[in-house]
């Protein structure tokens, strides 16, 4: 055992308390003794490490919608709810944001070495509305995410939490996951993780992690670009409204000229009556616009937002993985040492029997917990191994990005080219010369001064 303190002195890898499901202190007999065999169980055909899974599949596996619902007031507080539909299993219920909450944690309480992504805040109080569609809009790429991961799709607390109409979902979730163990005591192949795994699976681990944080920076900084080119075109939208009312607003005035300009009086008529009717068009315009940058926001923004969140849940679960394992298992060790140091003075000090014994029985019992932590140690290095894989596996998202982007500035600017090569004849009054020539307006010399 001193042997064994110190070939793992230098480990650094484990599961947080805070964050991870306690295991407890000794587990099945069985696991530490398949853990401790003379000899390894042979490696079956093929690899269960490796994931066989493309970004449409994913996609196909199931699309959720989450919409408000209208709000419903209490006594106190009004309520937001949402109505959560599936695909997949043909469902639509009500949810509160509580919902969500509970079962997310059932899901880590299940899956603590997978990318459970995170929670939108809750903000009880002042909640307006910019606040409840982005946390809308943010609910909805969680559980979509969920609903596409390889395990969480096949879960009973997910096909609860999407079809389960009754008041009471929160304890059927708390029901369904309480009554088993997490993904290490249900896998047949957890105790064997170890088998799997690539001898450099920390070098790996540390170049994928460093990798992930590189990409996750990028596109952070690519969705702040595109949620402004977004606004901007809705911004657009409104100052193209307004120019057109004012526009109009000119051809509507009734104040009636004064004597000395009498003599144009014919000119201002019939240029009033061409801006009178420019608001329908500026309108028009207006639309394409807004409709150019609502597209870009679902299209473009909120795909970058689901990629965000699951970058996001990669790196949660790194950190949960990387801080827990060391200070988890640095003090199971420490225990054990103590234990020990204990045992030996208890043996020169020829204390009684039964004592001793129960030091022993807890020595015993806290060599049986390590053992665990080795094992849940190396089951997580296969999920991550796995996980990351995942995100790999999401990649390809970038290029349906990238084409939804690109197809909405073409059809942005296709549309509205159309609406002001329509708007251009109309405006040809306002362009007639002496001899009601059309004639197009001119850049104005240094002066200021057009010669037309």
């Amino acid at each position: 055992w001193l042997h064994f303190l110190s070939s793992r002195s230098h480990w650094s890898f484990a599961l947080s308390p805070a964050d991870q499901p306690t295991p407890q202190a000794i587990e099945p007999q069985a696991i530490v003794q398949q853990a401790t065999a003379p000899s390894r169980m042979q490696m079956p055909q093929g690899n269960p490490l490796l994931l066989s899974h493309t970004l449409q599949e994913l996609l196909a596996r199931d699309t959720v919608q989450v919409e408000l619902i209208p709000e419903k007031k209490g006594l106190f507080l009004k309520h937001v709810e949402y109505e959560v539909s599936s695909q997949r299993f043909k469902s639509s219920v009500y949810r509160r944001y509580n919902d969500f909450v509970v079962f997310q944690e059932m899901l880590l309480h299940k899956f603590p070495y997978r990318m459970v992504p995170a929670l939108p805040p809750k903000r009880m109080l002042g909640a307006d509305r910019e606040f409840i569609e982005a946390r809308r809009r943010a609910l909805k790429r969680f559980v979509n995410l969920v609903a596409r991961h390889p395990l969480f799709s096949e879960d009973v607390v997910l096909k609860l939490f999407l079809s389960f109409s009754g008041s009471d979902v929160q304890n059927k979730l708390k029901e369904s996951a309480q009554c088993v163990g997490d993904e290490f005591m249900n896998c047949k192949l957890a105790t064997r993780a170890k088998d799997f795994l690539p001898a450099d699976i920390q070098a790996q681990f540390a170049i994928s992690r460093e990798l992930i944080r590189n990409i996750y920076n990028s596109f952070h900084k690519l969705r702040d670009r595109a949620e402004r080119i977004a606004s901007r075109a809705i911004d657009n939208a409104a100052d193209l409204l307004i120019f057109g009312k004012e526009l109009s607003a000119i051809g509507s005035d009734t104040t009636p000229l004064p004597s000395w300009a009498a003599l144009n009086s014919s000119t201002w008529g019939s240029l009033k009556q061409a801006l009178k009717g420019l608001s329908v068009e500026f309108a028009l315009l207006a639309d394409k616009a807004a409709q150019q940058g609502k597209q870009e926001e679902n299209d473009v923004v909120e795909k970058l937002n689901l990629f965000l969140d699951l970058l996001q849940s990669y790196k949660d679960l790194c950190e949960r993985h990387e801080k827990g394992v060391l200070h988890k298992h640095q003090r199971a060790l420490h225990k054990y040492s103590l234990m020990k140091r204990q045992m030996m003075s208890a043996a020169a000090q020829n204390r009684e029997p039964e004592s001793v014994e129960q030091l022993e029985s807890r020595i015993v019992e806290q060599e049986n917990a390590i053992q665990t932590m080795e094992l849940r140690n190396y089951f997580s290095l296969y999920c991550l191994h796995q996980e990351t894989q995942l995100i790999h596996v999401y990649l390809p998202l970038t290029s349906h990005i990238l084409r939804a982007f690109v197809n909405s500035q073409i059809q942005g600017h296709k549309e509205m080219s159309k609406v002001w090569n329509d708007l251009r004849p109309k405006l040809s009054c306002l362009f007639a010369g002496p001899h009601s020539a059309l004639t197009p307006p001119c850049s104005p010399p240094e002066d200021g001064l057009c010669p037309h």
